[in-house]
């Protein structure tokens, strides 16, 4: 039984193992272990090669071309392009490891097990990590157990928080960030219809994250935005979407914490605890982003304050309970930041509110 990862905990892998010791991540396609390996060694100041090795034709694409050294008469190969010219280390991202042809995969055993290709030594402190896909979905290549043995595996499922305080920290657009916090299953339900086709499309974190490029900015949706989805997350995953938006318009965040609390307390009236629940995500998530201004935060304090009161006067206790939580947890250390230095009467009710379920 393979382990199963987060986000949170990918990062310490990533942080705490070895250079000597190789990593290989299973999962699924458009799920972001490309964007947090990238992300993660761009901030220490390493390069990061992608290899996409399900590409390659055979080996000559990984080790170089071969050429006869005029000096000693032997054959040699030219290095890659991406191999080192220094002595700076690097990381080595071989993605769709299991869908590179068996001769290619020969080469990668030289190359996890002796840092080495084509007898060239990668720099001292070089990493190698691996992606792989499963599932019944995808067309694989067998692995030898012996090349297996060489990486530590962990199965990176990342949950829908991650997510979505990712994408309040890279400017998502909050029609999706509210639908997604509502419907979790619809981030990346990729076995959502049944007997589908190989070219029926279904919704993943890449896609979603096409569809807020395409419709950010926009008050209104149109059906060409409509059509323009479905061919980025699949037909019923875009109906559902426009679905809720027309049924279900929640407040944003930004809405209730920079607009008139007052008009904002009009719709809150109407809703349920589940899309109170929503909300409350919807607020952490922003207030973890950090993306506003200083000038801001006084009607922020006031608005989240005033939203509080509202759960509290009308005795939604779910709702509280569901805030309190998230205040309590490790996951929004910027929104707690917030919360004690902007709104202490805040802090001091949630406090005394903790105390007193636990």
């Amino acid at each position: 039984m393979s382990v199963r990862i987060d986000g949170n905990l990918l990062l310490e892998i990533l942080e705490e193992t070895p250079s000597t010791q190789n990593i290989m991540l299973m999962g699924k396609h458009g799920i972001g272990k490309s964007q947090i390996l990238e992300k993660f060694y761009s901030e220490k100041g390493c390069k990061v090669v992608p290899l996409f090795l399900g590409q390659m034709s055979d080996p000559g694409d990984l080790i170089g071309i071969p050429h006869k050294n005029e000096k000693t008469g032997h054959t040699e190969f030219m290095s890659p392009y991406w191999f080192p010219t220094d002595d700076t280390p690097v990381v080595l991202f071989l993605d769709e490891l299991n869908r590179a042809r068996p001769e290619v995969l020969q080469t990668i055993m030289d190359l996890a097990l002796n840092r080495k290709l084509a007898g060239r030594s990668l720099p001292e402190g070089s990493r190698i990590i691996s992606a792989v896909n499963n599932g019944e979905e995808y067309q694989l290549t067998d692995l030898d157990p012996a090349l297996v043995s060489r990486f530590n595996i962990y199965e990176f499922v990342p949950s829908v928080k991650d997510w979505l305080l990712w994408a309040g920290k890279n400017e998502i657009d909050e029609r999706i960030t509210s639908y997604i916090a509502a419907n979790p299953t619809a981030l990346d339900n990729q076995k959502a219809v049944e007997d589908l086709d190989n070219l029926e499309k279904t919704p993943d974190r890449r896609g979603w994250v096409r569809v807020s490029e395409i419709i950010s900015g926009k008050e209104e949706l149109t059906q060409s935005h409509k059509s323009m989805i479905a061919g980025i997350i699949g037909g019923i995953a875009a109906n559902r979407f426009f679905e809720f938006l027309d049924q279900n318009h929640l407040l944003t965040a930004k809405e209730l914490l920079l607009g008139d609390y007052e008009i904002s307390l009009l719709k809150l009236k109407t809703y349920e605890t589940p899309q109170l629940a929503t909300i409350n995500d919807a607020l952490f998530v922003y207030l973890e982003s950090a993306k506003y201004s200083s000038s801001d935060k006084p009607l922020m304090a006031n608005n989240l304050s005033s939203y509080y009161g509202f759960l509290e006067k009308n005795r939604l206790r779910e709702a509280m309970a569901h805030f309190a939580n998230m205040f309590s947890g490790t996951m929004y250390p910027n929104a707690l930041v917030f919360i004690i230095s902007e709104c202490p009467e805040l802090y001091s009710k949630m406090t005394r509110f903790v105390s007193e379920i636990r």
